[in-house]
């Protein structure tokens, strides 16, 4: 997924499997620039 913000783009990647390692949802979570609470149950 990509989001023009200002002069640049944010790229999140989307990988095509269920589970993710917590790293990678980290920086994803990161990269999105969203509160983590929102990735909460």
């Amino acid at each position: 997924m990509q989001k023009k913000e200002g002069s640049g783009t944010i790229t999140i990647p989307v990988p095509l499997h269920r589970e993710l390692k917590p790293g990678t949802l980290g920086s994803i979570i990161r990269q999105s620039r969203l509160d983590r609470s929102l990735f909460e149950s």
